[in-house]
């Protein structure tokens, strides 16, 4: 994943003054659903020239029980030739009394991304604090010059759920004489507003008394509810090489110029290596070829070297060693692409589960993975290029759904990822059981999976036999099994198509009841917790359609029968629609089962009728069959 300069959540200000932050005063609206309190986030920014920065940063967090910790960690990102000074940390207990403090020599230095680094320029200073005692109050301080001034952080009032703020400020002082472009994005739902000040040619950005988000079930992420205020340099310098960032089209020539063109060198090798795979037929058999050889000689790892942590490793480099990032994948198969005479755009995206876009009126310096697009004349081909398992023109959904900075030769274009319907994520799953008289059943299963489905399925491609039947038992809880057996694991890499076949028993599945026995419609469904809220504070999101379709036959014993079947069953609402449907044939039973569910977010007044439509749904999977004993 590319470098992002991430100041996140830290605070600043011009003069720091000694104080003690009691417990006590901190009001119970802000207690309420917090882990964290986020007492003061203040930081100033010193914009000197168009190759200086200066950001001074306060904060202050009180951390109410173990659960906080993680949210008061005191660290410093930063990047080689990175000036850092004035580094304070003073702890507090819940009186506001001081126990400790700390200084930029008690900090350590490591490499900057949370996977593990091969090679990196970014770095990050973090001080490391085992607390005593809850809650307990951490003041943290310092200032960091930068020369690369692309990077501006948003504001924003924080960025996890169970944090709330007392008062936050942004500060800028714009000494550059170079214009400053801000946007504001009030909050859909009216959370909480930002307040705008002049004061002598300072701007000044504040939030104050933001209460906690709580971690509710389908709560959107924080980015989707919160404001920000989201700031960019029309001029700019990233390590040496500066630009303008007026709009799309200058920003994305200054990008193709130093960060896309001086890596598209081929060689030699690379014509060689090309030209031995014989390519022929379409343009999209062809594209599908070199990729499919790029993703068998390739693996992903983790690069930040190189302007910034942006520009991606040489081709040859990555033809040699095998290994890149995202960046420097993506151009390797954008170089192999080039040999075969196949154009195709560099693309810069936000991966997350929670889709987040460009804005195509306000050009910033973003995003945080990098992608590869082939125009054809029958549609965009996409190409994810850090896995090796992944298919062929397909996108997962930490990538759909959104738009991408597509970067050419004549500038940025603004390019949205597919969106997957529920009719593309479905799960089909079919079943033949045989139910036995000790309460037991046995039988085998044929699963297949399309879509964000696929993606959900994907891992078990990386996982041993021992490693799938595990990871099966654990995902199919909802059945006591006995013996379950994962066989045939298929990743369809041409047709993004998961599937496999699984072996099981699982016991105590019936009841007896006198002489005859009773068991539950569909034998493998969500077991998830749907429960009803009077009082819902915010919208709630479904993150991705489906489409699940099961078809189950279950066979009697011989010296049995059918006694009485539920009635079929439609449901329908506007997330989506179930039925559930019975055919009695000789010691046969056929079940169909259907459910369809629509992404989106929803208005807080709905969300009961979200719960109940599952609720809903999950009864009708739990209706009951009767057999009797002939």
């Amino acid at each position: 994943m590319m470098k992002i300069l991430c100041i996140g959540a830290l605070s600043v200000a011009s003069i720091h003054y000694a104080q003690t932050y009691p417990v006590s005063a901190i009001s119970e609206n802000l207690k309420k659903n917090a882990n964290v309190v986020v007492r003061k986030d203040f930081t100033t920014i010193q914009i000197n020239k168009i190759n200086e920065i200066k950001y001074q940063v306060n904060t202050v967090t009180t951390v109410l029980n173990k659960d906080g910790d993680g949210k008061a960690t005191a660290y410093i990102p930063y990047e080689k030739g990175n000036s850092i000074s004035d580094v304070k940390v003073t702890v507090y207990d819940e009186s506001g009394k001081k126990m400790k403090s700390f200084s930029k020599s008690d900090f350590g230095d490591f490499a900057n991304n949370n996977q593990g680094v091969f090679y990196s320029d970014s770095r990050v200073l973090a001080l490391s604090y085992t607390p005593s005692q809850y809650p307990y109050t951490i003041d943290f301080s310092y200032q960091i010059t930068d020369e690369n001034t692309v990077f501006i952080p948003d504001f924003v009032p924080f960025s996890a759920t169970n944090t709330s703020l007392e008062e936050g400020q942004f500060r800028i002082i714009n000494k550059s004489g170079i214009e400053l472009k801000t946007k504001t994005y009030p909050s859909k739902y009216n959370y909480t507003s930002v307040i705008e000040s002049d004061n002598a040619g300072e701007k000044i950005y504040s939030y104050k008394n933001v209460p906690a988000i709580d971690d509710a079930l389908m709560l959107p992420k924080p980015v989707k509810i919160l404001p920000k205020v989201s700031f960019a340099l029309t001029k700019f310098n990233l390590e040496g090489k500066q630009g303008t960032l007026s709009n799309w089209t200058d920003f994305g020539t200054w990008y193709y110029n130093n960060l896309v063109q001086p890596v598209a060198v081929s060689t030699p090798a690379i014509k060689a290596e090309v030209a031995a795979l014989n390519l022929q037929g379409s343009t999209e058999e062809k594209v599908k070829k070199l990729y499919q050889y790029m993703q068998a000689k390739t693996r992903y790892i983790f690069v930040g070297l190189g302007i910034g942590g942006w520009l991606p490793m040489m081709p040859d480099e990555v033809h040699k060693k095998g290994y890149g990032d995202c960046k420097g994948l993506t151009n390797y198969m954008k170089t192999l692409l080039d040999e075969a005479g196949i154009p195709s755009n560099y693309c810069v995206i936000n991966s997350n589960s929670s889709e987040v876009s460009f804005d195509s009126d306000f050009p910033k310096m973003g995003g945080n993975h990098a992608i590869l697009m082939v125009p054809t004349e029958k549609g965009n081909i996409w190409l994810e290029n850090t896995s090796q398992q992944i298919a062929f023109n397909h996108l997962s959904y930490n990538t759909t759904d959104r738009n991408v900075l597509s970067v050419t030769k004549k500038g940025i274009e603004l390019i949205n990822t597919p969106s997957l319907s529920a009719e593309q994520s479905k799960e089909k799953q079919k079943l033949k059981i045989n139910l036995n008289e000790d309460n037991s059943i046995n039988g085998e299963g044929q699963f297949v999976f399309t879509g964000s489905q696929y993606d959900f399925n994907l891992p078990y491609a990386y996982l041993s036999p021992k490693e799938k039947n595990d990871a099966l038992k654990s995902r199919i809880d909802v059945l006591n099994f006995e013996k379950v057996e994962m066989k045939d694991f298929v990743n369809d890499k041409d047709n993004a198509v998961a599937k496999y076949t699984i072996d099981f028993k699982a016991i105590n599945y019936s009841k007896n009841m006198g002489n005859s026995m009773m068991f539950r419609a569909v034998p493998i469904f969500t077991n998830s917790y749907y429960k009803t809220e009077e009082n819902r504070q915010l919208p709630f999101e479904i993150g991705q359609s489906f489409n699940d379709e099961y078809e189950i036959s279950y066979t009697i014993p011989k010296n049995y029968k059918i006694d009485e079947i539920p009635n079929n069953v439609i449901i329908n609402s506007e997330f989506g629609t179930y039925t559930l449907s019975f055919v009695k044939n000789g010691e046969e039973i056929k079940v169909n089962r259907s459910i369809k569910v629509t992404k989106g977010i929803f208005p807080k007044e709905k969300y009961n009728d979200y719960i109940n439509f599952r609720k809903k749904t999950i009864n009708t999977d739990n209706s009951k069959i009767l057999i009797t004993k002939i």
